[in-house]
């Protein structure tokens, strides 16, 4: 029997994970958390990384070790602009270069270190990764963000967690529709996934499940649904234009979810969101919105965390219609996991695809009311 006869049993492919780390920007988190004039260890990229403000307060990133005698830069010191080795006190400039040796009567003209380029904003640190040793574009950007410095928006609520799988996982979830039913408890109504450039975006409108909520009516305002549209800016940053709609007002919010590689296995996953003040959610209120919903952000990203702790990787996922353009979506996420030379059309033409939502809106709507029959059975019988 050939595994082309409609018999033949469907084998999981996976090849070698690469060693190689995606082109772009990545978010370290917080940018404040950087700035209290201490050395900070990064683990990222497969390496050790040391990241420190200097006087001038600009931040600054490294290689975590010093080429003298290989002393943990981020266990030293900072001193004036530079980080001084806890080994010999050699002074490392946030360029790389060796600035001083303080008992040397001159520096080496080869005493140089790897130097990440930086960018803060949004309050936010990124640093830029690219294996072929190129600055960032200039059209390869990150947006600013609405309300990360407005008075009238939330401070950041942000969350970190390590996960031990390859960050290519998270990155699937872009054209993942049915898994927020089964997964996140919601009920998708719209999706529809755009990838153009650098950017891939998931347009989704939703409502929660009936069935997933408490029984009982709780208190404040009903959820009537909610709208998104989320963008990855090249392969590790989302911006997830975020509204809630409640009974007589919508909830703006902006939800962040990134990571960076710690190595092949393993990435640092964070997510951070601010919300709006307004009429019906002044600014306590507005804060305490923004610390229930991080936690309800978070709880999500650990019932992912629990699927990709169990499952296989696997290339060849065998799809029907309304998965989504998975393969389209790798194909975008490969463009900075190459050489930009080898970049090809297929990586980067815009590319549209929306999922008919009619029978899968049936189906679940068919579920919800069978799970909400089968509580008020229950209840009724208790």
């Amino acid at each position: 029997m050939t595994a082309t006869e409609p018999d033949a049993v469907r084998a999981i492919e996976a090849e070698a994970i690469s060693s190689r780390f995606a082109r772009g920007w990545h978010c370290l988190g917080i940018a404040e958390t950087f700035q209290d004039g201490k050395p900070h260890t990064v683990n990222a990229f497969g390496q050790k990384l040391v990241v420190f403000t200097g006087e001038d307060g600009k931040t600054n990133v490294l290689d975590g070790y010093c080429r003298h005698m290989g002393g943990d830069l981020s266990q030293g010191t900072v001193k004036g602009n530079e980080i001084a080795c806890p080994f010999h006190d050699w002074r490392w400039g946030g360029d790389g270069r060796c600035k001083r040796i303080p008992y040397a009567r001159r520096v080496p003209l080869r005493a140089r270190t790897a130097a990440w380029p930086t960018m803060v904003q949004d309050k936010l640190l990124f640093v830029w990764n690219d294996p072929e040793g190129s600055k960032p574009p200039e059209d390869v950007t990150i947006p600013v963000i609405e309300g990360a410095s407005r008075d009238d928006w939330t401070d950041w609520r942000w969350t970190e967690t390590i996960v031990h799988t390859n960050c290519r996982e998270v990155i699937d979830n872009v054209v993942d529709m049915a898994h927020f039913f089964y997964i996140h408890n919601s009920f998708p109504t719209y999706f529809k996934n755009v990838f153009e450039g650098h950017v891939a975006t998931q347009i989704m409108k939703g409502k929660s499940r009936p069935d997933a909520r408490p029984a009982g009516k709780g208190e404040g305002p009903q959820m009537l649904g909610n709208s998104s549209v989320a963008s990855y800016y090249g392969p590790s940053f989302m911006i997830d234009e975020l509204t809630y709609h409640y009974e007589g007002f919508d909830l703006r919010s902006v939800l962040i979810n990134c990571h960076y590689p710690i190595d092949e296995n393993s990435f640092s996953l964070h997510s951070g969101i601010i919300v709006q003040h307004s009429d019906k959610l002044p600014a306590d209120a507005a804060e305490a919105t923004a610390e229930k919903l991080s936690t309800f952000i978070l709880t999500g990203f650990e019932q992912d965390i629990e699927i990709w702790r169990n499952k296989t990787r696997i290339d060849n996922p065998l799809l029907c219609e309304e998965d989504g353009p998975v393969y389209q979506l790798r194909r975008w996420y490969e463009q900075f996991y190459v050489d930009v030379a080898d970049i090809r059309p297929e990586m980067t033409d815009r590319f549209e695809f929306e999922i008919d939502t009619t029978r899968p809106v049936e189906s679940w709507q068919k579920e919800v009311e069978e799970n909400l029959a089968r509580r008020e059975a229950q209840g009724a019988s208790a």
